[in-house]
């Protein structure tokens, strides 16, 4: 296969396969942990207005949504990619990095959730997806 439509895909893929965990682990977090009364978390307008009413719990499962999101699709992105491996997991980190930023501006989170998020959930997951992803092609080539 062509190793630039071989990057495009490993970008492609991570990005699909991310969404998915992260969109999977919000739809599980409010059942695992419901939102306050009245707040519908599947409404912008909702959660927008009602972020005040947000305990830290509540933010447990955000927060795991993109880092993992991020973490699984650097995997893939990294595992598929047919050069610069950890260029193209690093990008799929910078990608969700961007929706992180874009999301602190759409929905008014408290300061330390903002900061954590937009520190921790996607550029270190993206570089430990790349090492997750060359021990996976390490162990399957050794």
């Amino acid at each position: 296969m062509n190793p630039i439509l071989r990057n495009v895909i490993a970008v492609l893929a991570g990005l699909i396969i991310g969404s998915v965990v992260n969109m999977g682990l919000i739809t599980l977090g409010s059942s695992v942990i419901p939102p306050p009364p009245g707040v519908d978390v599947t409404d912008m307008e909702s959660l927008q207005s009602s972020m005040h009413l947000f305990e830290p719990r509540h933010f447990i499962f955000p927060f795991l949504a993109h880092a993992l999101g991020t973490l699984v699709g650097a995997v893939v992105a990294f595992i598929i990619a047919a050069a610069h491996k950890v260029k193209f997991a690093l990008t799929i980190g910078i990608f969700f990095l961007i929706g992180g930023i874009m999301n602190v501006f759409m929905l008014p989170s408290p300061l330390w959730f903002a900061v954590l998020d937009i520190v921790g959930a996607y550029i270190p997951m993206g570089w430990i997806g790349a090492k997750i992803g060359e021990s996976l092609l390490t162990k399957k080539s050794g």
